[in-house]
């Protein structure tokens, strides 16, 4: 039987900055910003993916309005 993975819909902070392509320093900072929000589940902080989509299509349109 195969089994199917479902896609994250939250994933640490290793794994966000990975996804974006940008290093821990920098999203730590994005982070720090408000730019990113970030929540805990027990010992653990987690990003929402949807919030990283959602940062993404915010920089896009500033992007576009400079």
């Amino acid at each position: 039987m195969d089994r199917v993975t479902p896609e994250p819909v939250a994933v640490a902070p290793a794994t966000a900055a990975a996804m974006l392509g940008i290093g821990r320093s920098r999203f730590y900072e994005l982070l720090h910003d408000g730019e990113i929000k970030s929540f805990r589940l027990g010992r653990r902080r987690l990003i929402r993916v949807s919030d990283l989509h959602a940062l993404i299509e915010r920089l896009a349109a500033r992007e576009q309005a400079a």
